[in-house]
């Protein structure tokens, strides 16, 4: 699976990642593209953009896009916010199809990545 890590996700999460290929914005040359701008280019080229903006959902149209959107929701942005749950993320990305998100409930190091904490949108 090929994933794109959003500008807002902390590149210390690739080697997470390392089942899939795993690129940043920068390294795909979509730096400083912003919500719909970055999910159309990144659309057909990328399988799942992992980012923390909750509200992409709301704001753009991933129906209609040939990408999945997997948002995490952590307390913060850094690694160590991440870190707890991470091994929980790569087991989502099988439950993806092209035009989904998912909401990720990862606020909590205990939180389990489960159908009660998670909320699919498409």
């Amino acid at each position: 699976m090929k994933l794109l890590l959003d500008e807002c996700v902390t590149n210390y999460l690739k080697p997470d990642f390392a089942a899939h290929e795993v690129f940043t914005v920068e390294e795909a040359g979509l730096k400083g593209l912003k919500n719909g701008k970055l999910l159309r280019a990144a659309s057909g080229n990328f399988d799942v953009l992992i980012t923390v903006d909750k509200s992409i959902p709301h704001q753009q149209n991933i129906a209609s896009l040939n990408i999945a959107v997997l948002i995490l929701r952590a307390k913060t942005n850094t690694y160590p916010d991440f870190s707890p749950s991470r091994r929980r993320i790569s087991p989502l990305l099988t439950r993806f199809s092209p035009a989904k998100s998912l909401l990720s409930g990862l606020e909590r190091p205990d939180a389990v990545s489960t159908d009660a904490n998670l909320e699919a949108h498409s």
